[in-house]
């Protein structure tokens, strides 16, 4: 957490450096890379990876523990999910420079590690019996990997809705304090971005719901119940359903695509945090 925790101070750094807020918005259009401030995303990506090998090792050193696979209570699972979500922003730098997105990737980690460790913490006990199963490894970790897509499309969409304001702004000759912004891609490109990551998201998913009622079906003798769990579960995806549906049929591009996006990974959180903790039923493995 404290290497996480410097990498998003170097983080924000590089991005607060960027075009001079009192400038007209007009002018902070032209894009202007300081060396001094992509060293600072260098050495903040350079941390991220050690932070990301080091809680690999704690992740892994937690299975072992356990003789399982480290995700079957909330504490687990936090672990787990934050680690999956720095791996999928690291991953996805390899293809494009996503560096602009450390800020939140690395604070959302923080804030999700800290509820871990001050929360939700847990000692390690014996699996139920719906929970030993391989489907545990399959359903909880695609759907762990699916929202470490959605994270990344949750961030891009926010940035949109910022970058077109900061647009905006520029086209109406005013001035803005989102100068920031000139060294991000133009809120079109973001949109792209976004809606490329939350389709992966969304056909993993897809299989997380599937492979929740195959479990179900071997668990409890039914494929659907109507369980907080399953309910939320199904809520999430027909979000992200009609997000893709209405951009792709129906024009919603730009702010509306943006809210859309974003009001789909408030629901996954929604999911992660208070159905987990305060609705009981049959997927109540929060361990608190």
């Amino acid at each position: 957490m404290a290497i996480y925790a410097i990498a998003f101070v170097l983080f924000t750094l590089d991005l607060a450096k960027g075009a001079s807020s009192d400038a007209p918005a007009g002018e902070a259009t032209k894009v202007v890379v300081v060396p001094e401030r992509r060293k600072l995303a260098r050495v903040a990506m350079s941390l991220t990876v050690l932070g990301f090998v080091l809680q690999l090792a704690a992740t892994l050193m937690r299975g072992f523990a356990a003789s399982r696979v480290p995700w079957a209570n909330m504490y687990e699972f936090a672990m787990t999910g934050t680690l999956i979500i720095v791996g999928v922003f690291l991953l996805v730098n390899l293809k494009w420079d996503m560096k602009f997105l450390g800020s939140f990737v690395t604070g959302l980690v923080l804030l999700l590690l800290g509820l871990a460790a001050t929360r939700y913490y847990v000692e390690i006990v014996p699996l139920p019996p719906a929970l030993q199963s391989y489907w545990l490894v399959i359903h909880v970790f695609v759907a762990t990997l699916a929202t470490g897509f959605f994270a990344l499309g949750f961030a891009l969409s926010l940035m949109q809705l910022l970058q077109t304001k900061r647009e905006s702004a520029a086209a109406a000759q005013e001035k803005t304090r989102l100068g920031f912004l000139t060294r991000l891609p133009d809120s079109v490109q973001l949109e792209n971005y976004a809606y490329r990551l939350i389709i992966i998201g969304f056909v993993l998913w897809t299989f997380t719901l599937i492979a929740g009622a195959i479990w179900a079906e071997k668990a409890w003798g039914r494929y659907w119940g109507w369980d907080t769990k399953e309910v939320w579960t199904f809520i999430i995806w027909t979000i992200y359903a009609g997000y893709i549906h209405a951009r792709s049929t129906r024009g919603w591009r730009g702010t509306r695509s943006a809210w859309l996006a974003m009001v789909g990974f408030a629901a996954v959180m929604f999911n992660f945090t208070v159905v987990n903790i305060f609705f009981k039923g049959l997927h109540s493995y929060s361990g608190l």
